[in-house]
C-alpha cells in the first residue's frame, strides 16, 4: 500500500517521506508566509502525472522496438478560480526524440498510458479534462 509522511520543519515549510525512502521538500512563497525553498504541492501533482505517463510511454515504445533516446513531458495545469483550486484542465506535450520513431507507435503508447496504466491520470481525470499532444523529433 502506498504511503507518505509529511513533517513540519519550520514555517511554512515541509518534509514529505515516500514509502520507497525518498524525500521531497516543499514550502510556500513569502506571501504565504514560506521562503520558497521546495516545491508546491500542487506542482507535486502535475510532476507526478508526467513521471507515471512517462514511464508508461517510454517502456511502451521499448517494447514496441521504437528507437528512443529522449522523452520529456511538459505537464500544464489550469485550476478553478477560488478555493480549493482544484485542477479543471491539464495538457500534457509529449516530446520524443529518437530515429525514425513512428507516429503511430507514440499516439498508441500514450493513449495506453492515459486510458488504462497510469493511475495518477486516472485520480486526477475523475476531475479534470486531461488532453495531450506530442511531436517527434529525429536524433541525428
Amino acid at each position: 500500500m502506498p504511503k507518505a509522511t509529511v513533517s513540519l520543519v519550520k514555517d511554512m515549510q515541509f518534509l514529505g517521506e515516500t514509502g520507497s525512502g525518498h524525500v521531497i521538500v516543499m514550502d510556500a512563497n513569502e506571501q504565504f508566509g514560506g521562503h520558497d525553498t521546495g516545491s508546491r504541492p500542487m506542482e507535486l501533482l502535475l510532476v507526478g502525472f508526467g513521471g507515471c505517463t512517462g514511464m508508461d510511454v517510454i517502456s511502451i515504445l521499448r517494447k514496441k522496438r521504437q528507437k528512443v533516446n529522449g522523452l520529456s513531458i511538459t505537464v500544464d495545469g489550469t485550476k478553478a478560480d477560488g478555493h480549493p483550486g482544484r485542477y479543471t484542465k491539464i495538457h500534457l506535450k509529449y516530446t520524443v526524440t529518437g530515429k525514425e520513431v513512428k507516429p503511430d507507435a507514440v499516439e498508441r503508447s500514450i493513449s495506453l498510458s492515459l486510458e488504462k496504466y497510469c493511475s495518477v491520470g486516472a485520480t486526477l481525470g475523475a476531475s479534470a479534462e486531461i488532453t495531450h499532444e506530442f511531436e517527434i523529433v529525429e536524433a541525428d
